[in-house]
């Protein structure tokens, strides 16, 4: 079981370590809000990850097989991060008057429920975490019920880990940068939104036709 709990551990570790739509939005809001706001992006991601490995080692992937289901719930991902995109485009433009836009998270709560969102707006992961639990359990790592257990709450701590470092680096980054420095940082993340949005509205429209 303490080989099965390590392995998710590497494994979502590395998957977190992807530079994602979750990896800029939890970069961004540390080095804009500080650490415990961007811990809560990491912890966020950390939970909707627990989930989708569970459902899809659950064999829940099966049911993305059929196509107007795996095309409206991509289509819908897409929507989402572009749309978080472009409000991080539009509030780093925009004349900061001291009220904050619903999408800028400065409390570890809204920021929590912000990477809800943005993680699950990608619900064709299910399919990534399905082969990898596939995987895990041709090779014995996962295939008796406790040690498939161990797996899945290794891969959920193993994100969680990853943005919990990436949060203290980037707020440590941003308590020493301007707000020019950090308008640059939401142009970067906000574009970063847009492009991962587009990708994953191209990949929905290849997979389905």
């Amino acid at each position: 079981m303490i080989a099965a709990l390590l392995a998710g551990l590497g494994i979502g570790l590395l998957v977190a370590l992807q530079v994602g739509p979750i990896f800029l939005l939890c970069a961004r809001t540390s080095a804009r809000f500080g650490f415990a706001p961007g811990a809560a992006i990491g912890a966020g991601a950390a939970t909707v990850d627990l989930v989708y490995a569970i459902l899809g080692a659950l064999g829940a992937s099966l049911l993305l097989t059929a196509a107007p289901l795996r095309l409206a719930l991509g289509l819908a991902g897409a929507a989402v991060l572009a749309y978080m995109g472009i409000r991080t485009l539009y509030d780093a433009f925009r004349v900061r008057l001291g009220g904050e836009s619903e999408l800028e998270v400065v409390s570890p709560w809204a920021a929590y429920r912000t990477a809800l969102l943005a993680t699950a707006s990608n619900p064709l992961t299910i399919l990534t975490w399905a082969a990898v639990f596939s995987g895990a359990a041709v090779s014995d790592l996962a295939g008796e019920p406790w040690h498939a257990a161990a797996f899945v709450l290794g891969t959920s701590l193993g994100s969680l880990i990853t943005h919990l470092v990436l949060a203290g680096t980037m707020s440590t980054i941003g308590a020493r940068l301007g707000e020019t420095s950090l308008r640059v940082i939401d142009v970067i993340s906000g574009v970063g939104l847009i492009a991962f949005g587009a990708v994953l509205g191209l990949r929905t429209f290849r997979s389905t036709s």
